[in-house]
């Protein structure tokens, strides 16, 4: 195996149209957030067949494909490191949470954060010190500070909300409406296991949350609290 076979097999899969598709759809264009990304086509399940195919990827061959331009081959790294991090010892988790920290630049659009940060970040700190979530939802770069609050999807899912409710109020006056998305998507997942937590939270700051962030966190309310929620009735 070779990172040359790697890179071959993922464009087995490639298509033009897809690429151009790709390149609208992550808003690739001068001044955009995705701007300068380069896409080659490839969908999801298809970089997931490879990573699966080269699951023995050296950490070596996993950088040069996290540091490409090519975004396709940025996903595909990052599935290998999130396996990578299940599969380790304890030894080998640190060593994965770790490289993950150093390499934030590169982990640079949506779908990269949402596919990694909560497995990788959020499965290590746990039960661990979590400040550097803080630090980095204090960032100036958009994507760090969308790991941190993404992060914290996974100590949802463990019914521990204190963290995400923390970052969801540093959050509240960001200008970013990739931030809105994801604090309100992570605001609906406490919601989904624990309303009142949820509520708590948005009938203090509702009425000045941003448009989008308020729809996305109540996206699954009963219609009329909804509508009492977007209408300022609560």
């Amino acid at each position: 195996m070779s990172l040359g076979e790697i890179r071959r097999s993922l464009r087995k899969y490639a298509s033009k149209q897809k690429a151009k598709d790709l390149q609208w759809f992550f808003k690739t264009g001068p001044g955009e957030y995705g701007e300068g990304d380069v896409f080659i086509g490839v969908k999801v399940p298809d970089i997931r067949l490879v990573a699966k195919k080269y699951r023995d990827a050296t950490l070596e061959e996993i950088t040069v494909l996290l540091h490409s331009p090519v975004h396709e081959e940025r996903f595909l790294a990052l599935v290998f490191l999130v396996k990578r991090y299940s599969d380790g010892n304890e030894a080998g988790k640190k060593q994965i949470y770790d490289y993950y920290l150093d390499n934030t630049s590169f982990i640079n659009n949506w779908d990269l954060v949402d596919t990694s940060a909560h497995y990788i970040m959020g499965a290590h700190l746990m039960d661990r010190d979590r400040s550097v979530l803080y630090s980095l939802a204090k960032s100036e770069s958009l994507w760090e500070r969308r790991i941190s609050i993404m992060t914290t999807f996974h100590f949802i899912r463990e019914g521990d909300f204190l963290t995400s409710i923390d970052l969801a109020e540093m959050l509240l006056s960001d200008e970013e409406d990739l931030i809105h998305k994801a604090v309100g998507w992570m605001l609906r997942e406490v919601g989904n296991r624990n309303r009142s937590a949820e509520e708590k939270f948005l009938k203090k700051y509702y009425r000045n949350m941003p448009r989008v962030m308020l729809r996305y966190a109540i996206e699954k309310f009963p219609e009329p609290l909804r509508k009492s929620y977007l209408k300022g009735e609560v």
